[in-house]
């Protein structure tokens, strides 16, 4: 079945002269990078470091490969776009920009740059085009990060979720473990439930990598899409339960020191992985599904 989200090209494309490109529209190139360039040094120092953001390279990467492998049904299928639609986004865009920057906000200025990379876009391709590459764009969203206080407001309940759940567990099989909040008490241990133990971060980076999968792999039906990604959420929280239980197992058994060197990070690892190979087996039990879905009259 082809791609949803394709575009039929009206004749066959010529080849691309990027220097007459470049420049002809030299102040957009300028423009564009005079806004990108800061933004990604800045996602570079500062949340792409963070466990929370790692994925974000890999998002921008992938993102921007999933419309260039679509470059010639673009430059095919372009029209001139709707300038009214182009100034109303860039009067909306620069100013959050500029105070995103001046302010260090970083999720804002980040916010800002997409939206005014789609309204160049919209520009120069033709809103059919832009419309037609809804995925990318809602994929590269995965790039802007979450703000501190948003990050506060959805770890809290994760975190005491997990807790909750893993003492739950490990007391139903005879341990000797308590909770208070989000930290745990085992033999002569207490351990805490930090963020990167709640699931928020591999709910995150496992959405972003779930949805390329079945994009790029399945194509992009709509409705399977949001199905991966409402089964990607109890995946990431179950996999981080059962990261924190192993982590609190091996503190009673081997000592905090054994549970906190090389064995954390090993467990995230194999933990995130495991999630993810569930996730692409879960795809192909619900192969029926996605059939009956794309066999759908649009």
């Amino acid at each position: 079945m082809p791609d949803p989200g394709a575009i039929a090209p009206a004749a066959a494309p010529a080849a691309t002269d990027w220097r007459q490109l470049l420049s002809a529209h030299w102040p957009l190139w300028l423009g564009v990078a005079s806004m990108a360039v800061p933004t990604l040094i800045a996602l570079a120092q500062g949340p792409w470091q963070e466990e929370s953001g790692v994925h974000g390279i890999i998002v921008l990467v992938t993102g921007l490969w999933l419309v260039w492998r679509r470059h010639d049904e673009i430059m095919a299928a372009r029209t001139d776009g709707n300038p009214a639609l182009t100034i109303a986004a860039l009067a909306l865009a620069v100013p959050l920009y500029i105070a995103g920057r001046a302010f260090e906000f970083i999720s804002i200025e980040t916010a800002a740059l997409l939206l005014a990379l789609v309204a160049v876009a919209q520009q120069y391709w033709g809103l059919k085009v832009v419309k037609s590459l809804w995925f990318p764009i809602v994929y590269l969203g995965f790039v802007i990060p979450l703000p501190g206080w948003f990050l506060d407001t959805i770890t809290l309940p994760l975190k005491e979720f997990v807790s909750e759940l893993v003492t739950g567990g490990l007391a139903a099989v005879g341990y000797p473990v308590g909770r208070m909040g989000v930290t745990l008490y085992i033999g002569s241990y207490q351990l805490l439930v930090e963020d990167a133990c709640s699931g928020l971060n591999s709910l995150i980076s496992l959405t972003a990598i779930g949805l390329f999968y079945v994009y790029l792999i399945r194509g992009s039906n709509p409705l399977y899409s949001l199905l991966l990604l409402a089964m990607v959420i109890p995946i990431a929280i179950a996999a981080n339960c059962v990261r924190v239980a192993a982590l609190v197992l091996i503190t009673y058994h081997f000592g905090n020191a054994m549970a906190q060197g090389y064995l954390h990070n090993f467990a995230g690892m194999v933990t995130f992985v495991s999630a993810l190979l569930f996730i692409f087996a879960l795809d192909w039990v619900l192969t029926p599904l996605r059939r009956r879905l794309e066999s759908k009259p649009a």
